[in-house]
């Protein structure tokens, strides 16, 4: 249930593992402060304050010498530093007027409460400095004025000021280093995502802290790796395929020499069928030594080509695709996939429609046909290389079974994918998902 409220990436996980433990201890600290400190030592300032006024209120109402009375309030005014008057012939208030954002109002009058014997009001909201006290006698009320620093602790919020500032600054502080250390993660994730698009990202370094280094040289390494087997794999098929040629071509000037029959017909089309089989191989091998470099690609104006070589081939493929729709690939390699499910849909279904789009930061390249389809449990079959299908649909002499592996292999050295599905037409739908 917590995961779905946590971040998502590793550098707001890393600064949440870093800065909640800062907030909480100093949430902790603040808490502790207030609760004990600085509760505290309010409680004895007004409770000194309290007791300073319960002894002046005692001093006036044991004598009624105007003269005494005066004399009290200056060694009040004089010796304790608590102002003070007398108002003759008036009652306090019956509410105390309180500042909301004073915390120990309750403190206060607790301690007034305890020691004094007459009725009180004090007013802490219309002076920020001092604090209003009135104490009713029988002939008038005393005002005291004391100071509010006398009556409460005033550094609570200078210590929290200064709590949110050192918490600010080692957050701060550690976000700088974070991100440091998360750039070095974000570099490796880029060249990898590069490579698997089929970008070499050559002026990757390992960086960073020294896990991320050693994880930055293994990914240098299984790149090497990789490009060593495609090329190894590549040169193989490539050097098979060329080399089937000169015993091909020597069968095929001894199959023409020969007179004309029944079985020597049949030799040299099963001749033909080889010598198709290794010129696709051959091509296939091209495609994936290609170093091609990804550019921009206007889709609008490569769909249109391969409609136009359809049409000059006497076929017809209906188009729709977005205006000014374009990508990073390589416009060759994507030119011969797309042309490849062209070219299968007209092989096999009458009508053949052309689409592209943009969802999200998606693009997709759809090509539905008409034709019998092909069944679902079979569609990842259809990827395999050599792999043939016929069975289901129309049997094409000249397939050798790797168009479809030739647009998979494309799609995912773009970073997509390519898929299968029933066509809205009955036939069978091939999309193309690339990130644009």
């Amino acid at each position: 249930m917590l995961k779905r409220y946590l971040p998502k990436s590793l550098y707001a996980r890393v600064a949440l593992i870093v800065i909640l433990p800062i907030f909480l201890m100093q949430s902790f600290v603040t808490y502790v402060f207030f609760e004990r400190h600085w509760d505290l030592v309010s409680a004895n300032l007004s409770a000194n304050v309290a007791s300073q006024i319960a002894l002046i209120a005692k001093l006036y109402r044991e004598t009624t010498d105007p003269e005494e009375r005066r004399a009290i309030e200056r060694l009040s005014t004089e010796e304790l530093e608590l102002n003070v008057r007398f108002e003759p012939r008036k009652t306090i208030p019956d509410a105390d007027k309180l500042s909301i954002f004073t915390l120990h109002n309750r403190t206060l009058e607790r301690q007034l409460d305890e020691r004094l014997e007459e009725d009180f009001w004090f007013n802490t909201y219309s002076w920020p400095a001092y604090v209003e006290i009135r104490v009713q006698l029988d002939d008038g009320y005393l005002v005291f004025l004391p100071r509010r620093d006398r009556v409460f602790a005033t550094t609570g919020p200078i210590f929290v000021m200064w709590l949110i500032g050192v918490t600010l600054l080692l957050g701060s502080i550690a976000i700088v280093f974070l991100r440091n250390q998360v750039r070095s993660i974000l570099r490796l994730a880029e060249a990898a995502e590069a490579f698997g698009r089929g970008r070499d990202a050559p002026d990757f370094r390992p960086s960073g802290a020294a896990e991320v280094r050693r994880a930055g040289l293994a990914f240098i390494a299984m790149r090497e790796r990789i490009k060593r087997h495609i090329h190894q794999r590549t040169a193989m098929l490539a050097g098979v395929s060329h080399d089937l040629r000169t015993p091909l071509t020597r069968l095929k000037l001894a199959l023409a020499m020969q007179p004309d029959s029944p079985d020597m017909e049949a030799l040299r089309a099963d001749v033909a069928e080889m010598e198709r089989m290794v010129e696709s191989y051959l091509s296939f091998a091209r495609d994936l030594a290609s170093d091609e470099a990804p550019g921009e690609v206007d889709l609008g104006a490569l769909l249109g080509e391969i409609v136009e070589d359809a049409a000059r081939s006497g076929k017809e493929v209906a188009l729709d695709v977005a205006p000014g729709l374009r990508l990073a690939a390589r416009r060759n390699a994507l030119k011969r996939a797309i042309n490849n499910l062209v070219e299968n849909g007209l092989k096999y279904a009458d009508h053949v429609w052309l689409s592209a789009k943009r969802t999200g930061g998606t693009v997709e390249i759809v090509v539905d046909d008409d034709g019998p389809g092909v069944p679902p449990e079979r569609h990842e079959e259809a990827f395999k290389p050599f792999a043939r299908l016929d069975e289901g649909r129309r049997r094409d002499p000249d397939g050798v079974g790797l168009g479809l592996a030739v647009v998979r292999d494309v799609a995912r050295s773009h970073g997509g994918e390519a898929a299968l599905a029933r066509a809205p037409q009955g036939g069978l739908r091939a999309v193309l998902r690339l990130p644009g």
